[in-house]
């Protein structure tokens, strides 16, 4: 396997404490920035399945560059495949993986389970970590990663000290995002640029709508309601994170790498965020590090940094837009820190050993630890006249790797009275360096048998004349009466005996919130008392839930959070206990095609406000309060739409807020262009009883839209 200063398992960097330092890799001159300015590893894309798809990313041939370049100099290549996978699309991206693993890139960051099942199949030594795109923020998330076949969890930026500390020992390594871009929304659970534009940020398209003007809907004095943002408002905007004042604790969370973002920002950004975090990983004091820390704000902020997740300090001041002195503060600095990386950076430890004797070749070795050594010979010494070679001499003349990435130690075995010239030291010592360097570049590639791929099922499954009607409620009290559906979904921490029930007369079940940040434990209760209650199946939109529904004796139903894009996505979950789920909202009908061989009836979300961003610094608390909110709070964008934002609460608190879509998904007048399926579900959020009634019945009979309505994206997908 390539990566050939790659530590075992949870060790991370030898001699850096334990951590290394990950850095963003968008263009080959950032990457030299990386490498030079003191990065472990980078990460780093190429071809249609990136995050990044609109950096200026690697192809064949510069990729082939790229891991040559940080293997000759002891850095590991992350490559990334992080966006969901169509059904169609597996084949090429099965390919590009297939083509880094000939490469002998040291890990594969992928988000879809699917592409993760069939790459564990076809090349199982191949370190598969799981992307922050996969929302995993519990242990019992970690341990659900691991048991697929993950061996690094990329934890989610919202968290705290103390939850990152209780994912340690989960069974996965833990990287954490430590300087960088904060998405409003938690990675992975995003729809906002997807249903206002059809550009997916998990497919890795995403157009950043949430940096535009958004804002609180609050009385004016006048009693009037504020019609749009005021300037300068952007609710949805945070500040970017910066986490380098506790890099120095970070380790003895049992982290293990500390992660940068930034592959679309300039080379001198890179420069300066990975010097830094190398300087404070190394031990380095603020002060020593003062004035790169203040040409890493200049180079890139928005009204400064925030280590509000962290610290657990969320709230108004985490919130940031990028400002006009953010801007011109760059233009000075970049000269500065363009000088960071001109100069190749000696890094990678080389032992040289000459031996010279009367009538044979000079003779130099070298070997570089990695288990590399060549050797190289040049014209026989010659007796000396004046002044003999002594060892002194010659080991300052060969140290001399000015302009290459090694550092040599050197050993000399010289016999008295003889010399060579200079230049003949310095012609060996360039010839067996660059032997040297050459064997470092050769790729060692990671063995990919495609005959070893999970065979696809060959029949069709058997489904009902006409889907079966499930209906998750935000409330007990929005459930009719005479509930007509097939089976309900409550909220998990709903009264044993309204779920009792309920029970009695429908399939019964709980929803499980997506955001589980810091209460594992509360929630677990929870589905215990659920299922003692008669409850039956556990609506899980997080891969965090499946363990504690599972554990409770509840059927794990995979929601839409789960983004499940493909067959073999479908197969990884029912593997692991998954009894039904819905499909991704970013797929279109058409290519649906694959739940007919599905292992478990398989559904969509058909009805509601569909979930925009789950969010777990609130909006409209930073902007207006949660006394202003009353539990109907929204926001305004800039053309004047309201979309609601709704407390996502459950047991044990700590929880976050849900920004709702502006109108409801609806297709009751469409129920004959929706595919076969098993089973729809209708999200009810701010309906009334008699609301919710007349719903599951146009849904069982069909329809007339309201007002204002959306088809979402199943007729139009996502690019």
């Amino acid at each position: 396997m390539s990566g050939q200063n790659q530590p075992p398992a949870g060790q991370g960097v030898p001699g850096t404490g334990g951590l290394e330092i990950l850095s963003p890799a968008g263009s080959m001159q950032a990457l030299a920035a990386a490498v030079r300015c003191g990065a472990d590893a980078v990460y780093l894309g190429g071809g249609g399945f990136n995050a990044r798809r609109n950096a200026q990313n690697f192809d064949a041939a510069s990729l082939r560059e790229a891991v040559a370049f940080c293997h000759a100099r002891g850095v590991k290549v992350h490559f990334t495949l992080n966006t969901l996978v169509r059904q169609d699309e597996l084949p090429a991206a099965l390919a590009l993986a297939e083509e880094v693993c000939a490469l002998g890139v040291d890990a594969l960051i992928v988000q879809d389970l699917g592409l993760a099942r069939a790459i564990r199949a076809a090349a199982p030594s191949m370190p598969l970590h799981a992307s922050t795109q996969l929302s995993c923020h519990t242990p019992a998330g970690v341990r659900e990663l691991a048991a697929l076949g993950f061996t690094r969890v990329v934890l989610a930026r919202e968290m705290s000290r103390e939850e990152i500390a209780a994912c340690a020992g989960q069974g996965a390594e833990l990287e954490i995002f430590v300087h960088g871009a904060l998405c409003m929304c938690v990675s992975g659970q995003c729809l906002l640029s997807a249903m206002l534009g059809g550009r997916s940020g998990n497919r890795g398209l995403c157009a950043q709508p949430c940096r535009l003007p958004f804002a609180p809907a609050r009385r004016e004095p006048d009693g009037g309601r504020q019609p749009l943002p005021r300037p300068g408002e952007a609710a949805l905007s945070l500040r970017d994170l910066s986490l380098w004042k506790y890099v120095g604790g970070l380790a003895e969370l049992g982290v293990c790498s500390l992660k940068i973002e930034g592959r679309m920002k300039r080379p001198e950004y890179v420069a300066a965020a990975t010097a830094a975090y190398a300087a404070a990983r190394d031990g380095k004091t603020e002060k020593e590090c003062a004035a790169l820390i203040q040409d890493l704000q200049s180079v890139f902020s928005r009204s400064g940094f925030t280590d509000g997740y962290y610290t657990s300090r969320r709230g108004p001041a985490m919130f940031g837009v990028r400002r006009k002195e953010d801007v011109t503060a760059a233009a000075p600095v970049l000269g500065r820190l363009s000088r960071l990386y001109e100069k190749e950076a000696p890094r990678v430890p080389a032992a040289l050993t000459l031996t010279m004797r009367a009538g044979e070749p000079l003779r130099l070795t070298a070997a570089d630890g990695d288990g590399h050594t060549v050797a190289v010979e040049g014209e026989p010494p010659v007796p000396a006249v004046n002044r003999p070679l002594e060892a002194e001499r010659a080991a300052a003349q060969l140290s001399k790797t000015g302009g290459t990435p090694f550092t040599a130690s050197v050993s000399c075995r010289l016999e008295e009275g003889l010399t060579v010239p200079a230049s003949a030291l310095n012609a060996l010592r360039r010839e067996a360096l660059d032997k040297l360097l050459a064997l470092r570049e050769a790729p060692v590639p990671v063995p990919f048998d495609r005959g070893r791929l999970p065979a696809e099922a060959a029949e069709a499954r058997f489904f009902p004349p006409a889907p079966a009607l499930a209906a998750r409620f935000a409330c007990a009290e929005q459930v009719p009466e005479t509930f007509e559906g097939d089976a309900l979904f409550l909220p998990l921490g709903t009264g044993a005996e309204t779920l009792r029930k309920w029970a009695d007369r429908a399939a019964a079940g709980v929803w499980i919130p997506r955001g589980l940040f810091g209460r594992e434990e509360t929630v677990a209760a929870a589905c215990r008392t659920a299922a003692a209650a008669g409850a039956r199946l556990a609506l899980c939109s997080n891969i965090g839930a499946l363990e504690l529904a599972r554990q409770a004796g509840l059927s794990p139903v995979a929601g839409a959070g789960m983004n499940l894009f493909n067959a073999g996505s479908l197969r990884s979950l029912a593997e692991r206990g998954v009894r039904a789920a819905l499909l991704s909202q970013e797929l279109s009908f058409r290519q649906m095609g694959f739940a007919a061989c599905a292992p478990f009836p398989v559904g969509i979300l058909a009805y509601g406000r569909q979930p925009l961003m789950l969010m777990r610094a609130c909006p409209y608390q930073a902007g207006a309060g949660c006394a202003a909110c009353g539990g109907r709070g929204a926001l305004i964008d800039r053309k004047g739409v309201r979309f609601p934002v709704a407390c996502e609460g459950g047991p044990g608190g700590n929880g976050c807020a849900q920004l709702l879509n502006s109108a409801p998904l609806y297709l009751a007048d469409r129920l004959g262009e929706i595919p076969r399926l098993d089973f729809l579900l209708l999200h009810f959020t701010d309906e009334t009883p008699q609301q919710a009634a007349a719903v599951l019945k146009e849904y069982r009979t069909g329809g007339l839209p309201p007002a204002a309505f959306t088809r979402g994206l199943y007729r139009r997908g996502v690019e």
